[in-house]
């Protein structure tokens, strides 16, 4: 990305406005998960965590927002969520996130999250939509304690599939870490998409698809084989590419699925989520009601 850094004719690094900080953090609370800690500074912010699980009441729902309805040049984005020992949570976005066209520099995006003792976890975001010429890198990193449990994933397109367009982008690139409290690193997985370098389509790359998902289960709630043949026997019959493995040190499983558009894809990872979530913790998985 480095490469692409330039000093923006717009407003640059660290102008208002460009550099997005949201700090929260869970705790457990009279029978209960609630926020305790939060801390916005724009354009990240949040609704307010809503309680609609009729099967996890004690489960709050929490929307990322963003005021500026796009990512674009010389933002830099990041996100710290702590959940407390033994807290209950699902954090999505409001919608899709948009990487809008750069004609100077690049856009980084950060979530650091942490999961302590017997706590669980669901990050599930909305796809990343990188248009035209965007150059975007994204991090997320899971500590988790080794008594916790953190549901995953990460979703991008090739583009505004609807128009046609496909891997318009300059650069896409994103690292996915999995490590413990004492900093040890479990897990990475990086994707790095470059059109115009040595291709997006083919072999071990997109394969001629336009949406890539990944979906990663840490727990110690299951075995590992068994949470990997859960995930294969759920998307067997989906009729989409994709690939189940277990997670280095047996810590729990991952899947990629790849895909034509967003909302098959999107309906393979509902169903893997809903069939972990059964198998953790007894729960079905809830209508989050973005539509």
């Amino acid at each position: 990305m480095r490469r692409h850094s330039a000093v923006p004719d717009t407003l640059g690094v660290g102008r208002p406005g460009k550099v997005g900080l949201l700090e929260l953090g869970f705790e457990r609370r009279g029978g209960r998960t609630e926020l305790v800690r939060h801390y916005q500074k724009s354009p990240l912010q949040i609704m307010r965590p809503l309680y609609f699980d009729p099967h996890r009441p004690d489960l709050p729902v929490t929307f990322l927002m963003s005021t500026g309805g796009g990512v674009i040049q010389a933002d830099r984005l990041r996100q710290d969520l702590v959940f407390g020992p033994g807290t209950a949570a699902h954090v999505t976005t409001q919608a899709a996130t948009k990487v809008y066209r750069m004609e100077h520099d690049y856009a980084v995006a950060q979530t650091l999250l942490t999961a302590r003792a017997g706590a669980y976890v669901e990050y599930l975001p909305d796809p990343v939509i990188p248009y035209v010429e965007s150059r975007f890198y994204q991090r997320t990193v899971i500590t988790a304690d080794p008594s916790a449990t953190v549901l995953a994933s990460e979703t991008v397109l090739a583009g505004r599939l609807a128009r046609g367009e496909r891997h318009a982008y300059a650069v896409f690139a994103s690292d996915f870490e999995v490590r413990r409290p004492d900093g040890g690193l479990v897990a990475l997985d990086t994707v790095r998409l470059e059109p115009g370098g040595g291709g997006v389509t083919g072999p071990a790359v997109l394969g001629g698809h336009g949406v890539m998902a990944a979906f990663f289960v840490v727990t110690p709630l299951a075995p590992a084989r068994e949470v990997a043949d859960l995930l294969h026997a759920t998307l067997a019959d989906c009729g989409l590419p994709h690939g189940v493995s277990v997670l280095p040190q047996e810590c729990g499983a991952w899947v990629r699925v790849l895909g034509e558009r967003g909302q098959e894809v999107s309906r393979a990872l509902s169903a893997a989520w809903n069939a972990v979530r059964l198998r953790l913790i007894g729960s079905p998985a809830p209508d989050l009601r973005k539509t």
